[in-house]
This record gives structure tokens, sequence and C-alpha cells, in this order.
């Protein structure tokens, strides 16, 4: 008997949000190449996709590449690149199949043309499915993001179409890359670390941390399922205290 029974599936997070990190420390582990731990992270990409979509988790956002993912070797770079095309190549009909639709946030502009094009037509392809919504952060950067987002309210502003006095936290939230899904409930980290890296800074005000120490390419849908469970013992309280909750 697995996790997957004791969840409560009227209590599930609606946005879960996981850090996927430990591939380059897994596949030194074995004494192999950094590469190799990329390739067997996508196994268990595959598999928390499937798994939170049986469950009835509706959006699922895998911070998949960040802006200063840019500054790793040039080797390193390109074999994730070319790995995200063949990737998607390959899963594209397993998403079709899964009702599944894929999305994307971050400055996708910055990927090789290939990889951008290729992203661009999976993203048409699923535009119709109504499952899952998967949502790749590629060369994402959080800051970058609520910059750019203040940027343009105030532009906004001295265009006259706003007011100081209208901006609030619904209309910031709206400028955001994040606009039409909620904001994560879950927050999940593998491989020990216990930092976000930039990942999501607004969205997770109120989120719950979970933290694994499992590497990503050991990481299944199991180890998704546990963090759930955890996450549904919890008592979230958004700044009230337990017997206004209760």
């Amino acid at each position: 008997m697995g996790f997957k029974e004791d969840i409560d599936t009227h209590k599930l997070p609606q946005h879960v949000a996981i850090i996927m990190d430990g591939n380059g420390r897994w596949a030194k582990g074995k004494g192999k190449l950094r590469v190799f731990g990329h390739h067997n992270g996508v196994l268990s990409v595959r598999d928390v996709v499937e798994g939170a979509g049986e469950l009835g988790i509706k959006y699922l956002t895998l911070y998949t590449f960040s802006s200063e993912n840019w500054n790793r070797p040039k080797f390193e770079v390109t074999a994730i690149m070319e790995l995200l095309i063949s990737t998607i190549n390959k899963e594209i009909k397993k998403l079709m199949e899964n009702n599944v639709r894929l999305n994307t946030i971050g400055d996708i502009e910055m990927l090789p043309k290939k990889c951008h094009d290729e992203l661009l037509q999976a993203m048409a392809t699923t535009a119709g499915n109504t499952g899952l919504v998967l949502t790749l952060a590629l060369s994402y950067s959080s800051r970058r993001e609520i910059v750019n987002a203040a940027r343009a309210i105030a532009k906004r502003v001295e265009a006259g179409v706003l007011k100081a006095d209208d901006i609030d936290e619904d209309m910031f939230a709206q400028h955001l890359h994040t606009a039409d899904m909620p904001d994560p409930e879950l927050l999940i980290r593998t491989s020990g670390e216990y930092r976000i890296s930039n990942y999501l800074l607004w969205q997770i005000a109120y989120a719950e941390l979970y933290f694994t120490d499992k590497l990503w390419p050991d990481f299944r849908r199991e180890d998704l399922y546990e963090a759930i469970l955890d996450y549904q013992k919890r008592e979230r309280r958004f700044g009230m205290i337990s017997e206004q909750i209760n």
C-alpha cells in the first residue's frame, strides 16, 4: 500500500511547483558526466507528470532551466537544449493521450531557434487539452519577472492608462508570467538543498515548502504522493490563528 491511497482527493493542492535539483550529483555519484543525470531526470519528469495527472492535480510547474544556468559550461548547456528538443518530440504523443496542456514561463526568446520553435509547436499542438497544465520554467528568473512586471505597469502609468493608486497585488500579479494560473500551494525541492533559487518568488508567498534529500533522477510519483500527503497534514493559516481556521 502506497501513499496515494491515503491522499484526500478533495484537498489536493491545485498547483504544485517543483525545483528539480540533483541531476549532476546523481551522475557524479555513478562516475558519469552530468549530462547522464539530465537524461535520467527525464524519466522522473515523465513519471511525476503522469502521477500528477492521475491524481487530479490541475497545474504542475517544473523549474527546467534558470536564467543563471546559461553560465554553466557550454557543453552542458548545449546538451540540455538538445535533450529538451528530443524530449518534447518523444513526449508529445503521451501528452496528447493524457490530455496534458504544455505551457512555459520565462524568457524563451533566449533559447536556440530550433528548441524555441519545437516548444511553440508542442504548445500549439496541446493547446486544446483540458487536463493537467504542465508548465516548464525555461530561461526563467523570478527577479527579472518581477522587474519586468513593474516596468510594464510603470509604462501604463506614464501613458496615463493607469493611476498609481490603481496598482494593487491583483494587478501586479496579472503582469507576471503566471497570470492565468493560481499560485502554487506546494513547492517541492529535491536533493537536500534548502533554497528557493530565484523561483516563483512572488507566487510562493503562502506556499507550503517541502524538501527531500532524494536527487531528482530518483524522484518518482510515489515521492510526489508523499509530499502531497505531508501537505495535507499541515494547517494553512494565512496569518490567522487556528481557532479562526477551524
